[in-house]
């Protein structure tokens, strides 16, 4: 596990924009969800234990708040080439498995990746009104025991951040698996 607080974007920054592919086949751009009070961005991957052991919440969290308005986009942006498990046709698989209630996007060229930061698998980052940066950092406090886990750090974030409070705290640090770069 990576546990990181080396952010490229901070609160306040605006969010990069990325024209990128989904699993459903078409593409996506950071306009499309203009009329989205919030945006939520969230670098994912299909392989990270991490990632799976958050999935389940992060589809709960995608049901609940994008009829609240929130724009949600998972992007993975693994070097898919030694991750198999990362590629597209696995990602559609998956999307399908699942359930995803937002698009799922891939990032072949890392880019977006490194135009947003991304430090790890699951790296979500909420995006206000103005596309500015409100929050980044874990879903919340135990990945592997939902039932244990008492800080709901994203549900947190995007409750006061649609209530139109300030978000606090606005980073955590991140955890889950590193960002495959290709070498």
């Amino acid at each position: 596990m990576a546990e990181l607080t080396e952010f490229r974007l901070h609160a306040g920054d605006p969010a990069p924009d990325f024209e990128l592919p989904g699993v459903d086949g078409k593409t996506y751009r950071l306009g499309d969800f203009a009329d989205r009070k919030l945006m939520l961005v969230v670098f994912w991957c299909n392989h990270c234990p991490y990632v799976q052991a958050w999935e389940g919440r992060m589809v709960e969290l995608g049901r609940h708040y994008q009829s609240q308005g929130v724009g949600i986009v998972l992007i993975n942006s693994n070097d898919s080439r030694a991750y198999p498990e990362d590629r597209l046709e696995s990602m559609v698989q998956r999307a399908a498995e699942k359930r995803y209630p937002f698009p799922y996007l891939q990032d072949e060229s890392q880019d977006v990746a490194h135009a947003y930061g991304a430090l790890v698998t699951p790296h979500p980052m909420l995006f206000g009104p103005d596309r500015k940066l409100l929050f980044q950092g874990r879903i919340d406090n135990d990945h592997q025991h939902p039932e244990r886990a008492n800080e709901k750090y994203l549900a947190r974030a995007l409750d006061q951040a649609l209530a139109g409070k300030p978000v606090a705290p606005a980073e955590l640090p991140v955890a889950g698996c590193t960002v495959k770069w290709k070498a």
